[in-house]
């Protein structure tokens, strides 16, 4: 036991006389994702007793569906899936998903196109890892969500923002892209219905985009993991679907949390050509190898069933939408605009910016925390300062009781 304790000191020691070293200076540089990092603060108040009202987490406030949780609670007592499973997936959900795709997205794909991931975020990650060499530069319309740029580093590239703003419908236009773009240029990261703003581009710029995207041999990676979640006038489209002579230069990112309200479960894909997803399918045999079954089941029980589900969440979601619009739109100094995808909306607080509630979104995002017991992302995070984004995937009456408080608060009542 005594030597353990001088192993121990010396190991002590050693960590404070060397701490600057200790971490490679490419993960040290990995900023904490922002959107997580509000919502396990917020968790962590309501632990505490707080009474916290979280806008932060991008993730739905409904049950897995019960046809989904079935599927999987039977795949448990099935032992071939207590054991080791191919890496790309199982072949039946590889197949669900290119029909999947095929129909939703208007890309013929096949099985063999397809990687099953940990999550649409592990796809991101393989995607840039697959596709880029050190120096390699890839536009990143702003604002964006905070993992993009953090994978874009981790793999050796350069994210190179577009700015995009209100006048545009956060939409980025190809002058601007064009602006962006340099010798260095390789892809163009696309997503619509986007996060954190809601813009859809609407289906001529789809087109356009991926018709110069392909004028540029440039390769796309487009996101669409929100792709059901659109409202009113707005349509999805995917744009490799429009643009098909993009498909051997593209790679679609999608997965079952957010249309499904299945965050939890970590199910995500990368639908590419062969050659970069069997390349992308041997990073991950390295990394995390298979996607657990059960939960590969529980997916492919999602994808391959009935959509009535989502049409109830995405009525809900509208509702919410219009709401937090209407209440955000009424605060003192905060313009909005309306979003039109996925679950959040993407304010403007820059005139309600100074005094006691700070100079930045950041300090606002902290005052309202510590003050009104709200929580929600500041701009910073996105690229986008003195924006914020608030999330309308909780309950209707918690979304009016936070948007009072943030009201109050920037009225001087509380």
């Amino acid at each position: 036991m005594s030597g353990m304790g001088a192993i121990g000191v010396s190991y002590d020691s050693a960590m404070r006389s060397t701490q600057s070293a200790r971490v490679s200076k490419r993960v040290g540089s990995i900023a904490e994702s922002a959107t997580l990092a509000v919502d396990a603060k917020a968790k962590a108040m309501k632990a505490a007793g707080e009474d916290v009202i979280g806008f932060g987490a991008g993730e739905p406030d409904f049950p897995t569906p019960e046809h989904i949780v079935e599927a999987a609670a039977a795949a448990t007592r099935d032992a071939k899936n207590h054991k080791y499973t191919a890496t790309n997936g199982l072949p039946e959900l590889r197949e669900a998903v290119a029909e999947k795709t095929r129909r939703d997205s208007g890309l013929d794909c096949q099985a063999a196109n397809v990687l099953i991931t940990n999550g649409a975020k592990q796809a991101v990650y393989n995607s840039f890892a697959a596709l880029l060499d050190p120096g390699d530069e890839v536009l990143m319309p702003a604002p964006y969500w905070v993992t993009y740029p953090e994978a874009i580093q981790l793999a050796g590239g350069v994210p190179v923002p577009v700015p995009t703003d209100e006048s545009t419908g956060f939409q980025a236009t190809i002058e601007a892209l064009e602006a962006a773009t340099t010798e260095r240029t390789k892809v163009l990261l696309f997503v619509s219905p986007s996060n954190p703003t809601g813009a859809v581009y609407p289906p001529g710029a789809v087109t356009a985009i991926g018709q110069w995207a392909a004028e540029n041999n440039l390769w796309v990676v487009t996101d669409e993991i929100y792709e059901h979640l659109v409202y009113g006038d707005a349509r999805f489209t995917s744009l490799p679907g429009l643009v098909p002579e993009l498909a051997e230069r593209s790679i679609i990112v999608n997965g079952v949390a957010k249309t499904f309200a299945m965050t939890g479960w970590r199910v995500g894909w990368m639908i590419g050509p062969k050659d970069v997803i069997g390349a992308a399918t041997n990073l991950q045999s390295h990394a995390t190898s298979n996607v657990a079954n059960v939960c590969q089941k529980a997916a492919l029980a999602a994808v391959s069933g009935p959509l009535d589900c989502v049409a109830e969440m995405r009525s809900a979601f509208d509702r919410r939408r219009r709401r937090m619009h209407e209440l955000l739109s009424a605060m003192p100094g905060v313009t909005c605009a309306e979003p039109e995808g996925a679950f959040y909306a993407f304010p403007s607080f820059e005139k309600a910016l100074g005094g006691d509630l700070g100079d930045t979104t950041l300090d606002l995002a902290a005052n309202v925390l510590e003050r009104a017991k709200v929580a929600i992302v500041p701009g910073e995070a996105f690229g986008a300062p003195g924006y914020a984004r608030l999330s309308y995937a909780l309950g209707d009456a918690q979304l009016d009781e936070g948007l009072d408080r943030v009201a109050r608060l920037l009225a001087g009542g509380g």
